[in-house]
C-alpha cells in the first residue's frame, strides 16, 4: 500500500529535502506541500492523507492550531499528524501532542527512521522512542508536582500490563513479544485502553498512565 503524505514546514529547503526522500522511496507519495499553518489545513482537507509531516513553527496559523482544527475535524478522522521540531523537547511540541498529534520527530532524525515513522503512525503504532518518551512524560509530570490521583476506570491485569509498556514506548510488536501473546492481540488490548481512557492516541494512553502513577516519572524505560 502507498501512503499519502503531506508535508508542511515553512523552511522550503527543510520541506524539499522530506518531499525529496517519500517521493524517491517506494511506498511513499506527497499527495501536498504547506509552509503555513491554514496551507497545511486546506492541503489535509483537499487530499485527506494517511500522514501529515506538520511543522511547528509556521506563519499563518502554527502547527499547533493546524493539529488541532485536523484532529477536531470528524471527517479527518483517519488523518494522523507527526510534529516536526529542531528541538528534542520544544516546548510546543506538548500542546501540539494534546491537540491529537500521534508524536513528534526531530529534524535531525535520519532518513531511515523519519521513513518508518511515517509507516508506524500511519498504522497507528508506537511512534515514540522508548528515551523521547520518559522526557515527555517526565516533563508533563514536573508541573504540578505529584499528587495522589484516581486511577480512572478499571483495567484488568493484562489491560495494565499493556498499558505500562505503551507508556514505556514499545511497539505493538516489542509488547507482543514481552507478554507471549499475538500482535493481533496487543492491538486489540490498545483498542481497548483507548476506549476505557477516552483518549484517541497512544500519546494519550502515555499520558494517562504517568498522570495515575501506573508508571513512575523517572522509572525503567
Amino acid at each position: 500500500m502507498t501512503l499519502r503524505v503531506v508535508v508542511a514546514d515553512d523552511q522550503d529547503l527543510v520541506r524539499a529535502g522530506f518531499v525529496a526522500l517519500l517521493t524517491g522511496t517506494d511506498g511513499f507519495t506527497v499527495v501536498g506541500e504547506a509552509g503555513r499553518g491554514d496551507d497545511a489545513v486546506r492541503a489535509v482537507r483537499a487530499t485527506r492523507p494517511d500522514v501529515v509531516l506538520m511543522d511547528v513553527r509556521m506563519p499563518g496559523g502554527d502547527g499547533i492550531g493546524a493539529t488541532r482544527t485536523i484532529t477536531a475535524d470528524p471527517a479527518l478522522g483517519g488523518v494522523r499528524v507527526v510534529i516536526l521540531t529542531t528541538f528534542g523537547l520544544d516546548e510546543y511540541v506538548f500542546g501540539a501532542l494534546r491537540a491529537g498529534a500521534v508524536g513528534f520527530l526531530v529534524k535531525d532524525t535520519s532518513p531511515e527512521e523519519l521513513l518508518r515513522a511515517v509507516r508506524v503512525a500511519a498504522d497507528g503504532d508506537a511512534l515514540l522512542s522508548p528515551a523521547i518518551t520518559r522526557r515527555l512524560v517526565e516533563a508533563f509530570a514536573a508541573a504540578p508536582p505529584p499528587v495522589p490521583q484516581s486511577t480512572g476506570p478499571a483495567l484488568t491485569a493484562r489491560e495494565r500490563d499493556v498499558l505500562v509498556l505503551v507508556a514505556r514506548g514499545r511497539s505493538n510488536a516489542d509488547i507482543a513479544r514481552d507478554l507471549h501473546i499475538g500482535v493481533a492481540t496487543v492491538k486489540s488490548y490498545v483498542s481497548r485502553l483507548l476506549t476505557k481512557l477516552d483518549t484517541t492516541t497512544r500519546v494519550g494512553l502515555v499520558v494517562h498512565a504517568y498522570e495515575t502513577g501506573v508508571v513512575v516519572p523517572g522509572g525503567p524505560a
